[in-house]
C-alpha cells in the first residue's frame, strides 16, 4: 500500500462504511461511502490516493491532492498549533501537517509556503517540510541541455528566480531572459539551457533555436486570429509593446513573424499584422 501516492486498487468487499480496497499483497484500505457510487462492484479497480485521516486511520480518497509524496508544492497555511502548522493540500476534512522541526523561518497563517511532502518512516504518515536539503540537490544531475522539464519557482533574487526542477534539482532563471510575469509558487514548463561544470543548472521558459521560433510563430498566429485577424504590431514596434502583447522578446517576435510571412499566413502593414 503506497501511502502518499495515487494508485489503482481492487474492490475486495463492500461494507456499510464504504469499499474495502486491496493491493497486490492483499493489504486493505477503506474508501468511505462519500467516494462510492452505486455502480461500484467487487473486482472493480479504483484509482485512489491513500493517506491517514484525522484519527490516524489509513483511508483512500478519489480526490486528487495538490501534492503527493516526493513532490514540491506551494501550499497555504490554514491553522497552527503548538506542534506545527496545517496546510491546505486539497483533501476534504484533512490538512497536511508541517511540524515545527520541519519549518524554516516563521510560518504565518494565511500565507503560502513552498513545501516537500514525504512519508515519515516511523509513523507512516504524510508530512510536509520546507527544509529541502535532504530532498533537492544537484549532486547527481538527471537532466540534460534542451530537455523539457517541470519547474516551480522557489524564491526571487536580484538577478532572477531560483526554481526546483522536476522535484529534484535546483535551477535558476535570469530576469533578462523572462518575458512574462513570474511569481514564487508558479509551476510551469521550462527548458534546460546550461549545466555548468560545478552542476549549476540554468533554465529558460522558452525553447532555444529553431524549435523556439516554430512554437512562438504558432503562438503569434493564434494571437492574430484571437484578435479578429489583426494585431497592432510590426517590425517597428517598441520591444516593450511586443513583450506586453505577446510575452516574446523583440528578437523572437521578428523571427516568428518571418516564419508566418514565409508561410503566407499573414501580411504586414504600417498599422500591424493581419491575416491573409
Amino acid at each position: 500500500m503506497k501511502v502518499g501516492q495515487i494508485q489503482k486498487l481492487k474492490v475486495a468487499r463492500i461494507s456499510d462504511y464504504g469499499l474495502y480496497l486491496v493491493d497486490e499483497e492483499q493489504n486493505e484500505v477503506l474508501l468511505p461511502n462519500r467516494y462510492v457510487s452505486l455502480s461500484d462492484r467487487e473486482g472493480d479497480e479504483k484509482e485512489v490516493f491513500v493517506y491517514h485521516d484525522s484519527e490516524d486511520r489509513l483511508v483512500a480518497t478519489t480526490e486528487t491532492p495538490t501534492i503527493k509524496a516526493g513532490e514540491v508544492a506551494y501550499l497555504k497555511v490554514v491553522d497552527k498549533s503548538v506542534h506545527g502548522a496545517f496546510l491546505d493540500w486539497g483533501l476534504t476534512g484533512k490538512d497536511l501537517f508541517l511540524p515545527n522541526r520541519n519549518q524554516q523561518g516563521g510560518i504565518i497563517v494565511g500565507r503560502s509556503y513552498l513545501v516537500w511532502l514525504y512519508v515519515d518512516n516511523i509513523t507512516g504518515r504524510c508530512v510536509a517540510t520546507n527544509k529541502f536539503k535532504a530532498f533537492v540537490d544537484n549532486d547527481i544531475i538527471s537532466v540534460k541541455p534542451r530537455q523539457q522539464v517541470d519547474i516551480i519557482v522557489a524564491s526571487e533574487s536580484p538577478i532572477g528566480y531560483r526554481v526546483i526542477i522536476n522535484n529534484r534539482h535546483w535551477g535558476m532563471i535570469y530576469k533578462n531572459q523572462i518575458f512574462r510575469k513570474v511569481a514564487v509558487g508558479d509551476r510551469m514548463t521550462a527548458y534546460i539551457r546550461r549545466i555548468t561544470d560545478d552542476n549549476r543548472i540554468d533554465v529558460s521558459l522558452q525553447q532555444e533555436g529553431y524549435a523556439e521560433v516554430q512554437n512562438s510563430a504558432e503562438k503569434l498566429l493564434e494571437l492574430v486570429q484571437a484578435n479578429r485577424g489583426f494585431l497592432p504590431l510590426n517590425d517597428n514596434s517598441a520591444p516593450e509593446a511586443v513583450m506586453a502583447a505577446t510575452q516574446m522578446s523583440k528578437k523572437v517576435f521578428k523571427r516568428s513573424l518571418g516564419v508566418l510571412l514565409k508561410r503566407g499566413d499573414v501580411e504586414v502593414t504600417d498599422e500591424g499584422i493581419k491575416m491573409k
